[in-house]
């Protein structure tokens, strides 16, 4: 495995987590609320793609990397170990974020709101990643995007948080809930975290991959 595509994983998902959670740690305060946290996390992916993507794909999510392994998109071997060093990206900015913020705002944790049953959130967030993860393979995988990928799949994240960030932080990514969780020392309901990203990333994958680039071709009408 070249240390390349490693350090770009690490920095990537370091970045996301440090932007994404320092964001929602800091919206009450700042009042930037739902939308700024939103803004904030597509932003940052955004840049994030155009500035890794072509050293490593720009996973910065283990959804996304065990997505694309699934489907024989990458070995599972690479699978892992970019699952281990976006976990070490977003544990060093949690410990940082906690180091310079102190525990405001739960570090941006995501957690279900109130009212929200842990199946619910499972559910919520298994939805918000297949959206997610269909854009990864349509602007990234499939290359039908163009330069225009990766504002493609950072606006889709914004889109996620706005619509469920009240619900379950819109996290569709179990690093960016990992960070967070071990800075502050808080596991809780961290398995929905896990358990929905990878289910709704799997099955985005597994219908773009088996059913829309590789499905039958359209037959074209006789004149």
């Amino acid at each position: 495995m070249q240390t390349k595509p490693l350090v770009a994983e690490f920095l990537g998902t370091f970045t996301l987590v440090f932007i994404g959670a320092g964001a929602g740690a800091l919206a009450g305060s700042t009042g930037a609320g739902l939308v700024g946290v939103a803004l904030a996390h597509g932003i940052a992916l955004t840049v994030i793609v155009y500035a890794w993507g072509a050293i490593s794909g720009a996973h910065v999510n283990p959804a996304v990397s065990l997505s694309l392994a699934l489907v024989g998109r990458i070995p599972w071997s690479r699978a892992a170990y970019f699952i281990v060093v976006q976990l070490l990206g977003a544990a060093v900015a949690g410990y940082l974020l906690l180091w310079l913020l102190g525990p405001s705002g739960n570090l941006g944790m995501t957690l279900p709101g109130t009212g929200v049953t842990a199946i619910q959130a499972v559910v919520i967030e298994a939805v918000l990643t297949f959206f997610l993860v269909t854009a990864v393979f349509g602007s990234a995988v499939a290359e039908r995007n163009g330069n225009a990928a990766g504002l493609a799949i950072g606006l889709v994240l914004a889109m996620d948080i706005l619509m469920g960030g009240s619900l379950t932080g819109a996290s569709m990514n179990p690093a960016r809930t990992f960070g967070p969780a071990l800075a502050m020392g808080n596991f809780d309901m961290i398995w929905v975290y896990v358990v929905g990203p990878v289910l709704g990333g799997g099955l985005a994958a597994w219908i773009y991959d088996r059913v829309i680039i590789k499905g039958p071709e359209p037959r074209r009408r006789r004149r």
